[in-house]
């Protein structure tokens, strides 16, 4: 139980940590600030080092005395010359941060030679050029990605007709030859990595597949959620219920499985209604698609601010994640802390550990069984919505709460800087 469990770590350690910046905004920069905040907590000295030019920081943070924040200075802007267009945003956005991340690299080790680190935590990414080479070959290297390349370019590859369809061919080309050029480059990178803290067990078997990752230098830790954003409210089920689709309309999502549901759903006569909300990534944009949802039972509303998320969850009664490639999938996991059953591919890492009958599961592609799965879930919840809620909460406070993450964490990187092994 949590409560059994020490309040601060064992032996506090200090951290360099790399990465993108975090923001109390949810989403992946939500993370970011739980993670920091979590393992600060625990009583770990952490300096961060990000590659903005600076940004308007959590609040709290501000009073944890362990907490350092070095900017990399990049000054990328959006709305210039170099970030007015999509394919201009994303080459110079990675130039930007390629620049900062050399600048930041320089500090670390300036930091190290006058106070050692006991390791350096690269968070989100694979690769990075802000880590000293030199610095990691003495002091381990912990990688916690968010995603890696090669699953990003397997599935862009694989549904090539639909993305040639929905976007200029010029950007293809580009998406593709970027990365291709990182894939390799994180084989490569993620190697030089003492432990890798992989975010599911499905993400951690695309790792050894496709990078040839040791299993025995990985770690299974789910993202942690920040559970006071999210309430359950007590509230019949809508007439007709409202399936909710949050987030990218791009590549690998599903999108097009979506399109199908709901004309399936239309077919079978099911009371439900296919609410999409999101918008596409700087490489991939599948919203055209969504022009072949049927009026009578679906809606494309786009892109809303990431403080309207959980309201928007608190007005659903089923969350679908329709993914093909989804190394976590936070939005199950927020979606649950919001008391929404969800009905989630078996590709979903969020769904892993989740207990029955809060989730449905069904395969990648599979249309039919997403309709069944989700005429299935919405009898349970009709029939008792007040238990199915409570139940979707319990599971996200089980798993995905900040203080069982960073505490898992901890453990993890305890142990490794203590070269007493670890356990997959």
């Amino acid at each position: 139980m949590e409560s059994e469990r020490p309040a601060t770590a064992a032996r506090p350690l200090r951290i360099a940590w790399l990465g993108s910046s975090p923001l109390d905004t949810g989403g992946a920069p939500g993370v970011v600030t739980e993670l920091l905040e979590g393992l600060a907590a625990l009583g770990h000295q952490i300096d961060c080092f990000f590659p903005g030019a600076g940004q308007l920081l959590p609040e709290r943070f501000n009073t944890m005395e362990n907490l350092t924040i070095v900017w990399g200075a990049s000054g990328w802007r959006w709305d210039r010359w170099y970030s007015r267009t999509k394919l201009a945003a994303f080459a110079s956005g990675l130039i930007a941060r390629a620049g900062g991340s050399l600048r930041l690299r320089r500090e670390i080790v300036r930091r190290h030679r006058r106070t050692p680190y006991d390791l350096v935590y690269q968070n989100s990414t694979i690769e990075s050029l802000a880590v000293p080479g030199a610095l990691v070959r003495s002091v381990p290297l912990v990688i916690r990605p968010d995603t890696h390349i090669a699953g990003e370019l397997r599935w862009l590859l694989a549904e090539r007709r639909l993305a040639l369809a929905c976007q200029p061919r010029r950007m293809f080309l580009a998406a593709v030859a970027v990365m291709s050029v990182r894939a390799l480059v994180q084989r490569v990178r993620i190697r030089r990595a003492s432990l890798v803290i992989c975010i599911s067990r499905a993400f951690r078997e695309h790792l050894v597949h496709d990078y040839r990752v040791v299993r025995a230098r990985t770690v299974v830790v789910p993202n942690p959620v920040r559970l006071e954003r999210f309430a359950v409210r007590a509230r019949p089920v809508g007439q007709p219920a409202t399936v909710l689709v949050l987030g990218r309309i791009s590549v690998r999502k599903g999108v097009e499985d979506v399109v199908a549901l709901a004309h399936e759903l239309l077919r079978r006569g099911v009371e439900a209604r296919i609410r999409v909300v999101g918008g596409p990534s700087l490489w991939s944009d599948y919203t055209p698609l969504l022009s072949e949802l049927p009026r009578e039972n679906a809606e494309y509303v786009g892109r809303i601010r990431p403080a309207e998320i959980p309201d928007e969850l608190a007005r659903s009664d089923i969350l679908l994640q329709a993914s093909k490639y989804e190394p976590f999938g936070l939005t199950v996991a927020e979606a649950l802390a919001a008391g929404v059953a969800v009905v989630a591919t078996s590709e979903v890492g969020a769904i892993e550990d989740v207990r029955r009958p809060v989730v449905e599961v069904v395969a990648p592609g599979d249309v039919a069984g997403m309709a069944s799965a989700l005429t299935h879930m919405l009898a349970r919840l009709r029939a008792d919505p007040g238990a199915l809620r409570a139940g979707a909460r319990a599971e996200a406070e089980r798993l995905f709460s900040t203080a069982v993450v960073c505490r898992q964490i901890s453990d993890a990187l305890e142990r490794l800087v203590a070269g007493s092994g670890l356990d997959a």
